[in-house]
């Protein structure tokens, strides 16, 4: 296993760090806690964290996942099968034309959902 770094845990002992990404997933909150028991059944530890964001402003699940480099693909996989994109009718709020011609009424059908991961290096992992 090539970078090997040495570092400290709980009681003084001494282990090997394997090269680890952590991910943070968004996820739609209709999809967490599904994805979750899928994380949990194939030994991925998995933090959830509640979040608020994105273009319809409206609640989604943040998860923060501790994942080794050769198991990566693996985790991707399961938040795309779990992960799925949906349609919703919208009323949009955005002006038309001049300003006394007032807004758009009609609903507007926009994909929600699926999910949006950011992997990044862990340079340290410590586990007490």
């Amino acid at each position: 296993m090539t970078g090997d770094r040495r570092l400290t845990v709980a009681h003084g002992r001494f282990g090997i760090l394997r090269d680890m990404k952590l991910v943070l997933a968004v996820i739609q909150d209709a999809d967490a806690t599904a994805l979750v028991r899928v994380l949990s059944e194939n030994a991925f530890e998995v933090t959830k964290l509640a979040s608020t964001g994105g273009f319809l402003r409206e609640g989604n699940t943040t998860l923060m996942i501790g994942v080794d480099d050769d198991r990566l693909d693996e985790l991707k996989r399961h938040v795309q099968r779990t992960c799925r994109t949906r349609t919703r009718l919208v009323a949009p709020s955005v002006p038309m034309g001049e300003q006394n011609e007032g807004l758009v009424g009609d609903p507007v059908e926009v994909p929600v959902g699926g999910a949006v991961m950011f992997v990044m290096g862990v340079q340290e992992f410590v586990k007490v």
